[in-house]
């Protein structure tokens, strides 16, 4: 069975490759949105679908990038796979599927439940 800091290194290795992915993606994606677009597109046109999908990838893209600095800081720290928010240590298997997770399913789970319940009270009290 491999050891705490072989594992620790493999996924410090996905996390940078991820990094690097993600930072060759965002490039691409920057660079097409610096092309000028034609202020007379109509709502419906395809290169304004197109811009808009990108710019949604961008802020797709910056999000998962802040989560895989968020973890490689985390290992740095000795502090990897350890969950943010209870403590525990978060299980090699879901550290496997999701390198940069920093916490263990049962938060995770329970954080989305709060934001959930968040987002429902806001849409109820706008709908006030």
């Amino acid at each position: 069975m491999p050891t705490r800091d072989h594992l620790v290194s493999r996924e410090r290795r996905k996390l940078l490759d991820e990094r690097n992915r993600i930072h060759g993606a965002l490039e691409r994606l920057r660079e097409a949105l610096k092309v000028e677009v034609d202020v007379d597109l109509e709502e419906g046109d395809p290169d304004l679908i197109e811009r808009e999908k990108n710019v949604a990838l961008v802020a797709q893209l910056e999000h998962k990038l802040e989560g895989v600095e968020a973890a490689l800081r985390a290992i740095e720290k000795g502090k990897y796979g350890t969950c943010e928010r209870c403590g525990k240590e978060i299980a090699p298997e879901r550290l496997e599927v999701r390198p940069d997770a920093i916490l263990c399913v049962q938060c995770q789970v329970e954080v989305e439940k709060l934001i959930k319940r968040g987002l429902l009270a806001r849409a109820v009290e706008e709908r006030q």
